[in-house]
């Protein structure tokens, strides 16, 4: 977890089926809810994909990053058009388009949910561990069971031939 200063209100980021989540204090729970709901349901979706966003007030802002560029439009529409959101601020980053980076990622799928102590992660529609490949580096986001879960992941994602590093964000759920 990490906690933002946002208009002097801290902001507590959450995750919840792969989308992290921040709200402030004034944000209605029932718009948190239906962002992540709109969210995840986005058919572009996918492991290599990391939305969150942050909902203060009835204001939406979108952030992460995405493999294709429809799916950062598509996340923009479909919060727009939620009953209760007023403005949406759209920081999603475009992934370039790189065949070594596809590489990459299909890699460092295959590195982790071949553990059998992360296979379970993968079983999932939207798994709850995200492969985030730019420029050759990886980023691990989502959340995991145990910090053995996140060490094993990390161990595993630095096997990959064609990443030059390996950021671990992943979470522990509580």
């Amino acid at each position: 977890m990490k906690l933002t200063a946002i208009s002097g209100k801290l902001v507590l980021l959450l995750t919840l089926a792969g989308v992290s989540t921040g709200m402030a204090q004034n944000a209605t729970p029932h718009l948190e809810k239906e962002v992540r709901h709109e969210l995840v349901m986005l058919p572009e979706l996918n492991l290599f994909d990391n939305l969150s966003f942050r909902v203060d007030g009835n204001n939406v802002t979108l952030m992460g990053q995405v493999t294709k560029p429809i799916l950062k439009s598509e996340a923009e529409n479909v919060t727009k058009h939620i009953e209760g959101v007023g403005q949406v601020t759209n920081q999603i980053e475009v992934l370039p388009l790189s065949p070594m980076d596809d590489q990459v990622r299909r890699a460092t799928f295959v590195a982790l949910s071949r553990q059998p102590q992360l296979e379970r992660y993968f079983m999932q529609s939207l798994p709850s561990i995200h492969i985030i490949v730019k420029n050759g580096n990886v980023t691990l986001e989502g959340s995991v069971a145990t910090k053995t879960d996140s060490d094993v992941a990390n161990i595993q994602a630095r096997t990959v031939t064609g990443a030059f590093s390996v950021t671990n964000n992943l979470r522990i759920e509580k």
